[in-house]
């Protein structure tokens, strides 16, 4: 998957939640795939409408009523969302997928299956800024989703980081299409 892509598709909370669960097969109305998230209802629309304006639903013709819209995948949408259901699959725990549901988390994961400096990450990741970058590799490592080690052989030591655990698994997940 493109990082540009995951960036913005991960952008907004519930959104991989979403495409997993219409890939399931959960119908794409509001109510039964808000159940299926168990997000709150404004967190849960502003992530429906974000999926719209990237163009990976629509609104299904001649189904449902103009105040509750049935909504379908588009044909972008569907590849996303077998991407989307590998991720949500790589972590089955609601507590540790809270930490998936954070904007950063899986571009970082996607580019650290090899170890990586600092200034790689934030070349790959173009519009993240530095406090943002280091605050989340920080609750990766945190979580243990992310190893740290200092490469001490150089004249300036510098750190690494690489997915680990269910970091490696949603890495793993995310590169299967890439």
């Amino acid at each position: 998957m493109d990082i540009a892509i995951l960036v913005k598709l991960t952008s907004r909370a519930w959104s991989l939640n979403i495409l997993a669960s219409m890939n399931s097969g959960i119908p794409g109305r509001q109510a039964p795939l808000l159940a299926a998230t168990s997000a709150s209802r404004t967190a849960f629309a502003q992530s429906l409408d974000h999926l719209m304006q990237l163009g990976l639903l629509e609104r299904n013709p001649g189904h449902g009523h103009p105040l509750r819209p049935e909504f379908r995948l588009t044909k972008t949408g569907a590849e996303i969302a077998q991407t989307a259901t590998r991720i949500v699959q790589a972590v089955p725990d609601d507590t540790e997928f809270a930490l998936l549901r954070r904007s950063w988390t899986a571009p970082i994961l996607a580019l650290t299956h090899r170890p990586q400096r600092f200034s790689a990450l934030k070349s790959g990741l173009i519009t993240i800024s530095d406090r943002a970058l280091s605050t989340s590799l920080q609750r990766l490592e945190d979580s243990a989703w992310i190893e740290r080690e200092i490469d001490a052989t150089l004249r300036h030591p510098f750190p690494t980081y690489r997915a680990v655990n269910q970091g490696f698994a949603v890495n793993q997940a995310i590169a299967l299409v890439a």
